[in-house]
């Protein structure tokens, strides 16, 4: 069996506490922190698709914070934000290109027979575990309402 995405998070700590390499440390550090919060709050183990929930969400972010930064031309800040995500991303699953994005999306409007903008949760409900981690959902989410609209 393979490695869960939590176990190599903690390998991947201790390895980088190993090597001094103080940036990674850091940001693994705050991952499994957040896991671990989330874990104490709902009284629950989570599972490889929970934690690339969790980092899904730790990636959007710090895109968000370096977009931010840069408006605010703040170079500094945009490369510390730029590296972290850099980290964030190795635990994700590889990215989908928008061909696939867009293969899935037409699969799953005519799974869930989607006619209208009123269908758009069937849709998204379909994409979200396919689509989680390896793409941008809000980008997912636009191109959906362009082809049901």
């Amino acid at each position: 069996m393979s490695q869960t995405l939590k176990s190599r998070l903690q390998d991947d700590m201790k390895n980088a506490m190993r090597a001094k390499e103080k940036d990674r440390l850091l940001v693994i550090r705050g991952t499994l922190a957040v896991i671990k919060q989330r874990e104490i709050d709902e009284r629950i183990e989570l599972d490889d698709t929970q934690i690339l929930a969790i980092l899904d969400k730790l990636v959007k972010q710090r895109r968000d914070s370096a977009q931010q930064f840069r408006d605010a031309d703040r170079m500094d800040l945009v490369e510390k934000e730029e590296m972290e995500m850099g980290i964030l991303q190795e635990y994700l699953p590889v990215a989908l290109t928008e061909d696939e994005i867009a293969r899935l999306i037409d699969e799953a409007i005519s799974a869930a027979g989607a006619e209208s903008m009123k269908d758009m949760g069937k849709v998204m409900g379909m994409l979200k575990p396919k689509v989680q981690g390896r793409g941008d959902m809000s980008q997912v989410s636009s191109l959906i309402k362009q082809r049901l609209s």
